[in-house]
């Protein structure tokens, strides 16, 4: 029997997977071969946050800038890690930026919002933890979530969200940039995710608007441009 879930909040969702940590860790040792390069908002952090892609606009493992591009393609270290090869499979859904991302000991991510990464946008953002510790603090619209190694995650990366590794041990998660399809839907309907409240309309509050300027102004492109416009004019009104 398949049970449902009903979800009164969507910021934060497990979907029902788990994978098997050995063989995430033996594609990680492979991973480990390859160069890490520092997350290019350099703004967003403190400390040490890198990245090494699995998928990326160019096929290039050093690619840290997760973009829109329509060429995306898997890397060479892809090719060479079998295991997050099938995870990626089963997922029947396109797929844009794939990659390793490790937050290092005494490292933080600051609070920031993203820009369309809400699942209703079309264009999510899921989580499977490889490393992680007891001393990680993630959270997500202001309340802290616990992720374990092995399992799947969503997050809306729209709302206001931050790191920090109080650990002694490195953090390193496999993050896939997923589109929306019907499979994904049954996925997310599965999961708990609640249809219901993609048709209510959604209030930021002037913080969170003002934390999504900064994040916008770095994507220079029309249309975000358009939607800077549009919060300075809403902040103007308040």
């Amino acid at each position: 029997m398949v049970i449902f879930y009903f979800n009164m909040n969507n910021s934060f969702l497990q979907l029902p997977y788990k994978f098997e940590i050995s063989r995430l860790l033996n594609d990680l040792k492979i991973s480990n071969q390859f160069e890490y390069t520092n997350h290019f908002v350099t703004s967003n952090y403190q400390g040490i946050w890198s990245v090494l892609a699995l998928r990326s606009p160019h096929g290039n493992t050093i690619t840290a800038h997760a973009t829109s591009a329509d060429d995306y393609k898997d890397t060479s270290l892809l090719q060479a890690c079998p295991y997050f090869k099938n995870i990626i499979s089963m997922f029947k859904c396109p797929k844009a930026s794939i990659r390793l991302l490790k937050l290092e000991p005494n490292s933080e991510i600051k609070e920031h919002t993203d820009y369309n990464l809400s699942y209703e946008d079309g264009c999510f953002r899921l989580h499977i933890p490889i490393l992680t510790n007891d001393a990680i603090a993630f959270y997500i619209n202001h309340e802290l979530v616990t992720m374990t190694v092995g399992s799947c995650y969503y997050g809306d990366f729209n709302l206001p969200h931050r790191v920090k590794n109080n650990g002694d041990t490195s953090r390193i998660h496999l993050v896939m940039d997923c589109f929306r399809n019907e499979w994904t839907d049954d996925v997310f309907k599965k999961s708990g995710y609640n249809f219901e409240l993609e048709n209510m309309p959604q209030e930021y509050d002037d913080d969170t608007k003002r934390a999504m300027l900064e994040q916008l102004k770095l994507m220079n492109t029309e249309a975000s441009k358009d939607l800077i416009k549009k919060l300075k004019s809403e902040l103007k009104k308040n």
